[in-house]
């Protein structure tokens, strides 16, 4: 080898290790300030209360400040729009819901691209829905409800938290996959849908465990299945719909952590192992229990994989049930 060819060959080497310096350096100090944390809805939901859990864990874990910061609006979208295109240095964290994959069908123009925008951190928590009834609903299963909808065309309503939120289309999926005459009718929350149930206004409800549950064990509402592959802590009593006989109307709701793409990859790793560390926790364990939530802590590549299931599977119902954003 001649010697221009060798100093371009140890000039080619240096300036290699030199360009993976600053990821390999910016994830061994990684985090030496605060980190934002960002909700894509206002304070006091779900997805707010899991994020202030988790921002709270980490702050005490690793003596820096993780803070949340919501941005609410759109649908999620104009955080995840905001988010995108943030600097992808891991001072940045994205907690997001079912709305991720179900905005780029549901909605005709969003801010974000999905799969490019956003690397996958974590699928952090996941829950059950629970599919309950009126107490003056005479029915005590799932196969009854089926039947008394189907004796009575038009006469039966069924609740969700929204347009687009998994009460509305495991909703969609139970009326369409077995022909069933049913109303949607949505609200602005999982809150205010299971307080129409309770009060007689609409006969049914598609919600997640940490509104409806109370009000099934107090008597309020009668659950006949949750939709998840296992029964819920929360209601150990209510079987899955596969157990009642519908393996087809399943469903999750979860929380997840995505940060914008190209995040050095020892970020993301850290943050999972931390992530990991916290749901370990009894304390957090408990927590998450009272509302209704298990901990997942799952991998960035089996959030991938999950992120892209639900979103080939809700696109269907949407466009099958011609679903429009309000």
């Amino acid at each position: 080898m001649n010697i221009e060819r060798r100093r371009f060959l140890q000039l080619a080497t240096l300036a290699a290790g030199l360009s993976a310096v600053p990821h390999v350096v910016s994830a061994q100090n990684y985090p030496d300030r605060p980190v934002r944390m960002v909700v894509p809805y206002a304070p006091g939901g779900p997805t707010d209360i899991i994020t202030r859990l988790i921002a709270q864990k980490l702050s005490e874990r690793l003596s820096t400040q993780f803070f949340v910061e919501n941005i609410g609006g759109g649908g999620g979208n104009i955080a995840m729009g905001r988010v995108a295109k943030m600097p992808a240095d891991g001072y940045t964290l994205l907690m997001v819901n079912p709305s991720y994959v179900v905005n780029p069908t549901l909605h005709a123009d969003i801010p974000y691209r999905f799969e490019k925008d956003f690397d996958p951190v974590s699928l952090a928590v996941l829950t059950s829905l629970v599919i309950a009834v009126h107490p003056s609903v005479q029915v005590q299963t799932l196969d009854d409800l089926v039947a008394t909808i189907r004796a009575n065309p038009g006469k039966f309503s069924y609740a969700s938290p929204g347009t687009g939120t998994p009460g509305h289309l495991v909703g969609e999926t139970f009326r369409l996959s077995l022909g069933l005459d049913l109303v949607h009718v949505p609200f602005n929350s999982a809150g205010l849908a299971v307080g129409s149930a309770v009060g007689g206004h609409t006969q049914i409800c598609f919600a997640s465990p940490s509104p409806a549950a109370q009000q099934v064990i107090e008597g309020r509402l009668r659950g006949l299945a949750v939709t998840s592959k296992e029964r819920s802590r929360a209601l150990p009593d209510v079987p899955t719909t596969a157990e009642a006989g519908y393996p087809a109307i399943a469903g999750d709701n979860w929380q997840g952590i995505v940060v914008p793409a190209g995040t050095p990859r020892g970020v993301i790793t850290f943050l999972h192992r931390e992530l990991v560390a916290l749901m370990k926790q009894s304390d957090v364990k408990d927590r998450l229990a009272v509302l209704g939530f298990e901990p997942v802590a799952g991998t960035p590549e089996a959030f991938s994989r999950h992120a892209r299931a639900e979103f080939d599977k809700w696109a269907k119902v949407i466009k099958d049930s011609n679903i429009k954003a309000q």
